[in-house]
């Protein structure tokens, strides 16, 4: 891949002329023709990226990332994941189905961003007039990308050349307002909100490198450490920081940012993560070196700053005369929604509780199927952390228990269920009434006080008349969020199957299933595995967002029993391990007690169990993976204390669980055909060469093909009787398991025959003889067969049979090389062979080396190194032992070409040992 990024206001090239398609935008619903859009690209480019990319599989994902990267650095953060899922569509088209290079560039503009894919393909069908514009079935494997552009760009349109084809489509930004002022009048000092105490705001200045190089008093009694404690060390280290599926935005490129506002987490010195509200600003310092600004106060406070006032319970009668704008819901409703919904809601239960001067409120939101709400808001409870908690809508046996209808309960101590989120909380009257679109149920929004008979008739029609104000543009915050998430859904499926199908080893696929799921779906992951159906399920892998505590979540679920494999699809709430934590946590303390005064032994005792407790203490869900219709093991996701799973989470969690249940079950069959086949393999190499008195061995063998153990090639070095030895060298045509086939036919024959007495003619006669019989599985064999004698004087007198195999070669002490056999015909074609073999005596420092055609085939493109070669590199080994000779041949080999050999080689070096002097 080649990329290039060039800053600047420089438009981009203009394109060869040609035919071409009209430019394309999305117009409304009905209009069945495509229409041209005539405007100029008049806006000027302040940035463009170009990246080329090989008609390869694994270069859909490297562009998926480039743009990603792209965009995320110019701050296109709101659009990425339509451009991602784009540029995947597009790129896979060129590279995949047209099968050429792609060529990726994209422009950055005021408006928004262009991006461009061309291919090489540039073929299309000559369009008919007035003929309607066909853009394939969406169900079919290709040709989406197209209709992707229709549903998602702003504009888009293709362009033809006599050599190209180039796909563009252009993603507006959406209108955000900068630098928008809000004013109130002026009150009554009466009338302005309270503030618990001072608002402190951490100043915190942060360096090229994302280290801190100022930190201000508020930022010390935030959290806890002193500026010398901090300065120096990256934000990093401290920041807690909240992920979204789909999006790979972290802390360090929002520091690049030019602008960012969010909420995040800091580590205090205590230990807890503290929330805040952040809002960071790029600038340069005095040197000019790019700098970032960060502006952090506590997350509750900046509501606290935006809520507006508290009207005291039966104002007096001149406000009440002003008419409804004095309602704090007329004001909220007259002034701009949040842009996000977590805001809008906090607002309107704030603005719910003030409004009926109340204790708490909170406000739920209906899945889906309208038969269960979720906890998405709520104020004054004694727990913030129950956000999507789930309660079915029909809490009671009545309609007055439904959350379909208002509801007013004067004492919760006399009907104790009906209202299950307060349960525990101390509030005893409450109100509640829905949030209704179109007749349809979307929520429910509720106030309750810690009195008993607080509310009436009266305040359920107030409440509900506000409900029914902020139902629409709460639903429509909501669809918007949803179709936020969905979108990055989609991008995150889409990259999770990408790593998923890149491995085909078991580990691996078990580390990404977790790291894929921590902490963009959970805070913690457990995935359990089942060997066959007779095995129980075995704790395979543990992560949690916080390494320090992947031991003692492992300690704990190791000693529990492992979920029920249960193949029915979708997420099953598993207590056990919170129930396990609770009780361990609850003997732990009581033992601390019994230490005395020792509040360090105290600390340190209890300490890792309740951060333990505390960790796997929220909802913990079970998806079965199941692949090729058997539970193959359980995905386990589980949160901290009192936080539950939104519905829309566990719904790509059980897509993703699907995807990982077949890439693990592919990596499980994949390590048991691999472990068999390279066990049969070593099983057709000798187990290990016997030590010859008087003689040095050394053999190297490489089998081409990944995965490959033993190939066409084959050695074999053997005792025969006392004194003899059998060895033999051969190549079988072909390679991989069908040669590998007659490799162990040929080697277990040679040993038999010649152990039976037969003389090397006699063993290869009968071994064609077998070849032949196999039919048409039988391949020809070339082979060098021999029999080695050590001599008394010191030599080693050889008898050899060369069928058809390269000559063996014999360097003698002065340097000069010659063949040592005469070439005979080769085994597994001609059924009447006449074979004779040769005796070769071996003086002392004498070497016989004996290769495979691999060996002197090698090329490097037109050139071999053939058999005058590697006699000049047998030349050079004089004097040298047996190993240095096959090591030096096989480092001349390896240097000869630099591509991976194509072909197995098998290099067996005889030498006998010059006599030493007495």
């Amino acid at each position: 891949m080649t990329t290039g990024v060039i800053p600047g206001g420089q438009p981009p090239e203009p394109r060869p002329k040609g035919p071409h398609l009209p430019e394309q935008r999305r117009e409304p619903a009905g209009h069945g023709a495509l229409h041209v859009d005539d405007r100029t690209r008049s806006s000027v480019i302040t940035a463009r990226a170009a990246a080329s990319f090989e008609p390869l599989g694994r270069s859909v994902a490297t562009a998926r990332s480039f743009v990603r990267d792209t965009l995320q650095g110019w701050g296109f953060g709101d659009i990425v994941d339509d451009a991602v899922v784009l540029t995947s569509e597009l790129v896979t088209n060129a590279v995949v189905h047209a099968g050429t290079a792609a060529d990726v560039l994209c422009l950055r503009s005021d408006e928004g961003v262009r991006i461009e894919v061309s291919d090489r393909y540039p073929e299309r069908e000559v369009p008919v007039q007035n003929a309607a514009v066909n853009m394939g079935s969406p169900d079919r494997e290709g040709g989406r990308g197209l209709q992707l552009c229709a549903a998602l760009a702003t504009r888009w349109g293709v362009e033809y050349t006599p050599t190209r084809k180039n796909v563009w489509f252009q993603l507006d930004q959406p209108e955000r307002p900068v630098g928008t002022r809000a004013a109130g009048p002026s009150l009554p000092a009466d009338l302005l909100p309270l503030a618990d105490g001072r608002v402190r705001v951490a100043v915190v200045q942060i360096d090229r490198g994302a280290a801190i190089t100022a930190w201000n008093e508020d930022a010390e009694e935030l959290f806890g450490y002193a500026a010398e404690q901090v300065t120096g060390k990256p934000l990093t280290d401290l920041a807690a920081w909240p992920h979204t599926p789909g999006t790979g935005t972290g802390i360090a490129e929002a520091l690049q940012l030019s602008r960012w506002e969010g909420s995040y987490g800091i580590r205090g010195a205590h230990g807890r993560v503290i929330p805040v509200y952040a809002s960071h600003l790029r600038v340069r310092d005095t040197g000019g070196e790019p700098s970032t600004v960060c502006l952090l106060v506590r997350d509750h406070e900046r509501a606290v700053l935006q809520t507006p006032l508290r009207v005291p319970a039966g104002g007096d009668s001149g406000t009440a005369s002003d008419g409804p704008s004095t309602d704090p819901f007329e004001v909220f409703i007259g002034s701009p929604a949040p842009d996000d919904l977590d805001g809008l809601l906090q607002r309107t239960v704030e603005r719910a509780r003030d409004m009926l001067d109340a204790d708490a409120a909170f406000l739920l939101l209906a899945t889906d199927d309208e038969t269960e709400l979720e906890v998405r808001a709520s104020t004054g409870l004694p727990s913030a952390r129950q956000r999507f908690a789930r309660v079915p809508v029909e809490a009671g046996p009545g309609r007055y228990g439904s959350a379909r209808m208002p509801a007013v309960h004067d004492d919760l101590t006399a009907s104790p269920g009906a209202v299950p989120l307060l349960n525990g909380t101390g509030m005893r009257s409450v109100v509640t009434v829905p949030l209704k679109v179109e007749g349809r149920l979307t929520g429910s929004l509720g106030v309750a006080a810690e009195g008993s008979g607080r509310y009436s008739n009266e305040e359920a029609l107030r409440l509900q008349f506000a409900a029914d104000r902020i139902a629409l543009a709460v639903e429509s915050a909501r669809l918007g969020e949803l179709e936020r998430l969905r979108r990055g859904s989609l991008s995150f499926l889409v990259e999770a199957s990408d790593l998923l199908a890149g491995t085909l080893d078991r580990d691996q696929t078990l580390a990404l299933m977790a790291q894929m799921t921590v902490p963009t779906l959970a805070t913690w992951c457990a995935v359990y595995t089942i060997a066959d159906q007779a095995s129980e399920p075995y704790l395979s892998y543990v992560l949690h967002e916080d390494e320090e505590l992947i031991d003692g979540i492992k300690s704990l679920l190791s000693k529990i029993a492992p979920p029920d494999p249960v193949p029915t699809p979708g997420a099953r709430v598993w207590s056990a391990p919170g129930e396990a934590a609770h009780r361990a946590a609850l003997r732990s303390s009581m033992r601390s007690l019994s230490l005395g005064d020792s509040h360090h032994r105290i600390g340190t005792t209890i300490g890792p169990t309740l951060a333990t407790a505390a960790a796997v203490g929220g909802e913990t869900v079970v998806l079965p993976l199941v692949a090729r219709n058997r539970v193959i093991g359980m995905l386990t996701l589980g949160k901290p204390t009192d936080e539950h799973f939104r519905q829309e989470i566990l719904e790509l969690a059980e897509d993703l669980s699907r995807r990982a249940a077949l890439a693990l079950d592919n990596a499980r069959l994949y390590s048991e055909r691999t472990a068999i086949s390279q066990s049969l393999q070593r099983s057709l190499l000798p187990p290990e060469l016997p030590q010859i008195d008087g003689v040095e061995v050394e053999v190297i063998y490489r089998a081409a093909g990944e995965g490959n153990e033993v190939g066409g090639d084959f050695y074999d070095l053997f005792p025969i009787r006392d004194g003899a030895y059998g060895f033999a060298i051969g190549d079988v045509c072909g390679t991989g398991p069908e040669a590998a086939a007659v490799t162990g036919l040929a080697r277990h024959a040679l040993r038999l025959l010649a152990r039976e007495g037969f003389g090397g003619p006699a063993v290869l006669e009968r071994l064609n003889s077998a070849i032949l019989d196999e039919g048409a599985r039988s391949r020809f064999l070339t082979l060098l067969y021999g029999e080695l004698w050590p001599q008394e004087d010191g030599s080693a007198r050889l008898k050899v049979v060369c069928a058809g195999h390269p000559l063996p070669l014999r360097l003698r002490q002065d340097g000069t090389v010659e063949p040592a056999a005469e070439p005979q015909p080769l085994l597994g074609v001609m059924e009447d062979l006449d074979l004779y073999e040769q005796t070769v005596t071996l003086d002392p420092g004498d070497v016989l080396l004996c290769v495979t055609d691999g060996v002197t085939e090698r090329r490097e493109g037109t050139r071999m190194l053939g058999d005058d070669g590697l006699a000049d590199v047998l030349t050079t080994c004089t004097g040298l032992t047996a190993g240095a000779v096959a090591a030096r041949i096989m480092r001349a080999v390896e240097r000869f070409a630099s591509d991976a050999p194509s072909d197995d080689m098998a290099i067996l070096a005889m030498r006998v040992p010059e006599i030493q002097a007495q």
